[in-house]
C-alpha cells in the first residue's frame, strides 16, 4: 500500500465522525452498526449519547467508510433516522470496532 504524506496512513484511508438523529436508540442500532462495520472491515466505535442520538467513528477505506455512513442514513429495521451529521477527520489508526 502506498503511504500518504500525512501521518503515514495508507492512501485512501479516511475517518468520519457521525451523529445520527431520530429514533435510533432501543432499536439495535449499535449492535447492527458493529456487525456492518466488521463486515466492511472498518474500525472505530459506536455509542449512545444522553441526548438520544447515536455517535460513531468510522475509519478505513473511503468506499467502505462511505458505505457505513450511507447505512447510518437508514439504520436497522425499527430505526427512524431523521438526520446524520458527518465530520471529516484525519485518520488516527483506530484498531477494531467497539460498542461504547
Amino acid at each position: 500500500m502506498r503511504q500518504s504524506d500525512q501521518g503515514g496512513y495508507p492512501m485512501g484511508m479516511v475517518r468520519r465522525h457521525v451523529v445520527v438523529h431520530g429514533r435510533v436508540q432501543g432499536v439495535g442500532f449499535r449492535a447492527s452498526c458493529l456487525e456492518e462495520a466488521r463486515t466492511a472491515h472498518v474500525t472505530g466505535w459506536v455509542a449512545n449519547r444522553d441526548d438520544g442520538t447515536v455517535e460513531a467513528v468510522f475509519e478505513g477505506g473511503d468506499r467502505e467508510v462511505d458505505g457505513l455512513v450511507a447505512w447510518c442514513r437508514r439504520g436497522p429495521r425499527g430505526a427512524d433516522v431523521s438526520e446524520v451529521t458527518v465530520t471529516f477527520e484525519e485518520p488516527t489508526g483506530e484498531s477494531g470496532f467497539a460498542v461504547r
